[in-house]
């Protein structure tokens, strides 16, 4: 073949090629700054999380006690869950979340991280929380994203399966589920645990997530997550909170197992166990006084984690990065704690 008939042959190929990718790489570069101008909308600038950090409060905290479940709106101090600090950058655009004790909290922290990464979300809360589940509805929306607000008990096994029915219903599918809620009462014996309360814990922590769990499965595909809050509690329990930490044992347990269940499906199962973290579960009767004072002071950072100081990790176990993470369970404590 003569040089003439390679250039009429395969060079011409071989520039359409070229053409083609040139042509594909140029159209991605134009995308790139629409992409960026659209994560810029209500987003913090960037740094905002580290500057909160180098402030946040550390012992003595003041005096405080509310009814259960308490509200985030009036502790003091007032917990960062990320409203003005945490800047997503599109990682779970298009998916479609429900969380559990999403008005407050470290599940507030997780669902204004999932809304400003780009994907609807529903919340769960208990009726008592309306006022800061208001909050979270805003800022869900104020991200461009669905925002569906679920009250209810999830003691209760019915409501569980309509709680889920109603967020597919109004997200128009699910495919991140987060367990969050609790239940944490301090308790110094056993002797004082009553069985009503003993029972409020566990079906809270357990029962409830084993059945909106349940419930979810046949909604999930391939690429799906569930993410389960733990605790620490798990594996270091504090002398006060027995009932709690043998909940969350059974959660990290249920962790492990479902995983091994789900992994054929393609739907990964993880959990995080955070340290101690200020929000109304420790001033709603989670502490006693005395330890609400000093909250966080045995940590190597002595103080407490703020909400928002949890938020990447639950990003990071629903996104697709994490594709061969399952039956893992993140420690998040400051250095303190296990695992």
């Amino acid at each position: 073949m003569d040089s003439d008939s390679k250039k009429d042959g395969v060079a011409p190929s071989r520039r359409r090629f070229v053409s083609s990718v040139a042509t594909g790489i140029a159209a991605s570069a134009a995308a790139v700054p629409a992409l960026a101008q659209q994560a810029e909308g209500n987003q913090p600038p960037p740094g905002r999380a580290r500057e909160a950090a180098a402030r946040y409060p550390a012992p003595p905290f003041p005096n405080q006690q509310q009814p259960w479940p308490g509200l985030a709106s009036k502790m003091t101090p007032r917990p960062d869950h990320g409203e003005t600090t945490y800047r997503g950058s599109g990682r779970l655009a298009g998916r479609k979340a429900l969380v559990t004790g999403g008005d407050s909290g470290i599940g507030r922290a997780a669902v204004i991280a999932f809304a400003r990464e780009g994907a609807d979300v529903a919340i769960n809360y208990l009726p008592a929380e309306e006022q800061d589940a208001q909050e979270v509805v805003q800022l869900i929306r104020q991200a461009g994203c669905k925002a569906v607000a679920i009250p209810g008990d999830i003691r209760d096994e019915a409501f569980c399966r309509k709680l889920v029915e109603e967020a597919v219903r109004q997200l128009g599918g699910l495919d991140i589920l987060v367990n969050n809620a609790s239940r944490q009462k301090s308790a110094n014996s056993i002797l004082d645990i009553s069985t009503a309360d003993f029972d409020w814990t566990i079906k809270t922590n357990v029962y409830a997530m084993f059945w909106i769990t349940k419930a979810a499965l046949p909604h999930l595909k391939a690429g799906s997550c569930i993410i389960n809050t733990a605790s620490q509690q798990a594996y270091d329990p504090s002398e006060n909170l027995l009932d709690y930490s043998m909940s969350k044992a059974a959660e990290v347990a249920m962790t492990k197992s479902l995983a091994k269940q789900l992994a054929s499906k393609g739907i990964r199962v993880n959990a995080v166990a955070p340290g101690p973290v200020w929000t109304p579960l420790q001033v709603s009767g989670g502490q006693t006084q005395e330890n609400l004072k000093k909250f966080g002071s045995d940590t190597p950072m002595k103080r407490p984690g703020q909400p928002a100081e949890l938020a990447a990790t639950y990003v990071t176990l629903a996104s697709d990065e994490s594709s061969y993470t399952t039956g893992h369970v993140y420690g998040v404590s400051g250095g303190g704690g296990q695992p």
